[in-house]
């Protein structure tokens, strides 16, 4: 896929808000499908579908341990998504519901997370 096929590939999937709002909530950190339920209020089904399609585009990775499937922003994305996140970071502050994710997502207990070494259930 060419360099200009590519981009166009990451400016479509990022018009939709709900994958906006999950690139903005990894940039704190990995989180697993429940967290984002909990920060986004979206069901499970929508959550997946959108990470499953953030994945296959190199957005975002996901780990599994055990039954938990942890997603992550990559370590050295490609410089295009590297520029487009970077600008979702800088936009961030001026959109309300963004706010409003940081502060669910700081109220929640991530003690489940496999990111965060736990050993206990999840969800």
């Amino acid at each position: 896929m060419s360099a200009r096929m590519r981009l166009a590939k990451l400016h479509r999937l990022l018009a939709d808000p709900t994958r906006l709002r999950i690139l903005r909530v990894l940039q704190a950190g990995p989180l697993c499908v429940c967290h984002f339920q909990a920060v986004l209020r979206e069901p499970q089904v929508k959550v997946s579908k959108h990470l499953a399609a953030l994945r296959a585009a190199k957005l975002v990775v996901a780990t599994r341990s055990g039954q938990w499937v942890c997603y992550a922003l990559p370590e050295r994305p490609e410089p295009a998504a590297a520029a487009l996140l970077a600008g979702l970071e800088a936009c961030a502050g001026t959109e309300a519901v963004f706010r409003q994710d940081a502060a669910r997502l700081a109220k929640l207990d991530l003690g489940c997370s496999p990111a965060a070494g736990a050993r206990r259930g999840c969800c």
